[in-house]
């Protein structure tokens, strides 16, 4: 790839002149040939995947709409040194993701933790957790942010020794974005 120093005015340029397309990319500056949009209808793939970028589009607009939520994303737009709205389609493109489910210190009874790490590309904003049999729901609630992990404090007693427990756990980001992932404990 060639580098060119421009002058001042030309650093400043965005949108198309002819088939050139002016645009920022981490602070630098990049020219590139207009895109060729002819030659085919598009497959309903594509159209699903157009249509997802309209609706983060049209989230990021509301995002912006809101001071306090607009400083959120320009805050972390800043470190990262991307375009906030960027960020904010970025946001919700991307559901958040369940890393690890600890049960090593859960034993069925009543104020044992169940730790949770869950990560997003912006930011988890909900963890909740359902502890259920096959007969049902035991107990349900949200998990707590404590020290870079989410912790859910167990309400009931529950014997283990009965059958396994299926654990849900439920994360949820800004746009609103879940992810559910399921842990058996036995």
């Amino acid at each position: 790839m060639a580098k060119v120093k421009l002058n001042p005015v030309m650093e400043q340029m965005r949108g198309k002149i002819g088939d050139l397309v002016f645009k920022r990319y981490e602070g630098e500056v990049i020219v590139s040939r207009k895109s060729n949009q002819t030659g085919g209808t598009p497959t309903a793939g594509q159209i699903a995947h157009r249509e997802r970028f309209r609706l983060a589009a049209v989230y990021a607009t509301g995002v912006f709409a809101v001071p306090a939520d607009k400083k959120l994303y320009e805050d972390v737009a800043t470190a990262r040194r991307k375009p906030a709205f960027a960020v904010a389609v970025g946001d919700y493109l991307n559901a958040p993701t369940i890393d690890v489910v600890d049960l090593a210190a859960y034993t069925g009874k009543i104020g044992d933790p169940i730790v949770i790490r869950a990560s997003d590309d912006f930011e988890v904003v909900s963890v909740a957790v359902v502890i259920r049999t096959v007969g049902g729901v035991l107990e349900q609630g949200p998990a707590m942010l404590s020290q870079g992990a989410w912790r859910y404090v167990a309400q009931t007693t529950v014997d283990l020794t009965a059958g396994a427990l299926a654990i849900d756990i439920t994360a949820s980001d800004r746009p609103g974005n879940k992810t559910m992932k399921t842990v058996t404990k036995t």
